[in-house]
């Protein structure tokens, strides 16, 4: 097996010696997929190449500051007029997280897979994987120090952003010493801290709002007060006029409710399907949770469909919950 230092050979080669990429991250992309998707790009520009990225879905509007955002093509826009044999996917936990986009891969397709989450199956041609990363950007900032290239605000930006978000604005335990490092070069390249986690992080909608308060709406415990969950429903999302995106951080809060091990988000996706979102306090594994319905993540945050209804979904997850607890 691979130690990282030679995926990141590997990978370095991969991008020098071939052309005409296609760089996608996951559906619903959070701050360290588009982040990472950018960095590529960035790279990839910087060496001359040509690329396309590419997301089925928009990004979130927040994100619109960093570099080039626009250019990340919306699939549900419209389809792209060929295959990519030179695919880099970036936050990928595997494959189907990709959705609609695999449309655009060659046959023969060279995937390279670039990820930090302990689930991935390594379906890649080459796997850059550290499951220890904090984010997907850390790996990206190791991968962008092996090319002779001058960062500039733009890519720390980029990296910033990645490693602000899947860190919970550096509370979550994933913030090791490595990311404190990272973070110093960034901010030292003119990174501006104070408005990015205004802006990702505190920042509202009124859609965000209103949702949230319907959500609270619906909070239960369970008898043993370890496990609180909440839902959503696509008429809640329409009566709140609010988008995929307004939904993130909804499942800390009960999680963060005292004494609760594992919180839960429920996101009907529609009448006979619905979305598990898991946050863990330590006790729990919620990857290996997620896995038994087909998921993944990570240790204290992932999440899983279930195909039934909302009704039939909770107690089937409440049930694998506890045997984990």
């Amino acid at each position: 097996m691979q130690s990282y230092e030679q995926s990141l050979q590997q990978t370095r080669k991969f991008l020098l010696e071939h052309d005409d990429y296609l760089v996608v991250s996951h559906i619903q992309p959070d701050g360290d997929a588009v982040s990472s998707t950018l960095a590529v790009g960035w790279l990839l520009s910087c060496l001359g190449k040509k690329y396309t990225m590419l997301n089925e879905g928009p990004i979130p509007q927040r994100m619109e500051y960093l570099w080039h955002a626009g250019e990340i093509v919306n699939l549900a826009e419209g389809e792209l007029p060929r295959g990519y044999s030179h695919v880099i996917c970036v936050d990928c936990a595997d494959f189907q997280r990709v959705g609609l986009t695999q449309r655009h891969f060659a046959p023969d397709a060279l995937i390279v897979n670039i990820d930090h989450h302990p689930t991935n199956n390594g379906y890649g041609f080459i796997n850059l994987i550290k499951p220890d990363a904090a984010a997907t950007a850390e790996i990206l900032f190791d991968l962008l120090k092996t090319f002779e290239v001058e960062w500039d605000i733009d890519i720390a930006t980029a990296l910033y952003t990645g490693l602000l978000t899947d860190t919970g604005g550096f509370r979550y335990s994933n913030t090791s010493p490595k990311v404190m490092a990272a973070v110093s070069e960034l901010l030292e390249l003119g990174v501006n801290g104070p408005t990015l986690a205004e802006t990702l992080l505190e920042e509202m909608t009124l859609g965000q709002v209103k949702v949230l308060n319907r959500a609270l709406s619906t909070l239960q415990l369970s008898p043993e007060g370890d496990i609180a969950w909440v839902s959503v429903t696509p008429q809640d999302m329409l009566d709140c006029e609010a988008a995929n995106e307004d939904l993130e951080g909804i499942v800390n809060y009960p999680r963060n409710i005292r004494g609760v091990e594992v919180g839960i988000l429920f996101k009907v996706i529609h009448e006979r399907a619905v979305k598990a979102s898991f946050r863990s306090a330590g006790k729990v594994d919620v990857a290996a949770l997620a896995q038994v319905f087909g998921g993944g993540g990570h240790t204290r945050a992932a999440g899983a469909r279930i195909d039934a209804t909302l009704e039939d979904a909770i107690p089937i997850v409440l049930q694998e919950v506890r045997r984990h607890l």
